[in-house]
Formats: C-alpha cells, structure tokens, sequence
C-alpha cells in the first residue's frame, strides 16, 4: 500500500495546480468584459481542485478528506462547463478545449480512484 506524507506528494494536486495554472494563462487571453464573469469563474474553480485536495488532507480522519475529494469533483465538473461555454463563445479554441477536458477528464479519475482508496482502507 502506498502512503504518502504530504498532499504535494500526490500526483493528482500536482496535475491539478498545473491545470491552475494554465486555466490562468488561457483566461489572460479572454475579453475584459469576462474579468469579473467567466474569467473569475474558471479561475476560482481551477484553483478549489488542488486547494480541496490540500484541505482535505489536512483535516482529521479519511471522511473528511473523502467529502473535500468530492468538493474538488465538483470543481472539475464546473470547470469543463466553463471550459465549453468559453469555446462555444469563441474564447477557446477546440484544440485547447480538447487538451483541458482530457486533462479534467484525467483529473476527475484521480480523484475518484483516490476517494475509492481511502475508502477501502477505512472498511
């Protein structure tokens, strides 16, 4: 079994910050009118991933940490509907939608096999 000491250990908030961060750069590039709309949205919801996965890790027990897995789930599902409105606005290009779902698609399986490990050992 694998154990890991620190949330910067897993491979899953590691993907999710660089996935912040690109969310970051693709948004520098939206209309100005977006600041405070979908820009903000994307951004906020990009950065509660990794920031849920750290919480989570944090807090005391694996139910805690399994309910702020799933918060970060939420956030993925938020994101990829942010990301498809982009496009269908013409913010995002379809090749760089397809990249960031993939990525989104990658993280969201991740956390849900991570949620499903600790589960397994709480049993």
């Amino acid at each position: 079994m694998t154990t890991f000491k620190s949330y910067r250990d897993l491979e899953v908030w590691k993907r999710s910050m660089r996935l912040a961060k690109r969310i970051y750069e693709v948004t520098q590039k939206f209309p100005t009118e977006e600041r405070f709309g979908l820009t903000n949205q994307l951004r906020r919801a990009a950065v509660s991933v990794p920031s849920n996965v750290a919480e989570g890790h944090a807090r005391f027990g694996s139910g805690e940490f399994i309910r702020f897995l799933s918060i970060a789930m939420g956030s993925v599902a938020e994101i990829e509907t942010q990301i498809l409105l982009s496009h269908d606005l013409g913010y995002v290009r379809e090749a760089l939608a397809d990249e960031l779902l993939a990525e989104l698609d990658v993280i969201g399986k991740m956390l849900r096999g991570l949620a499903k490990s600790i589960e397994r050992r709480r049993v």
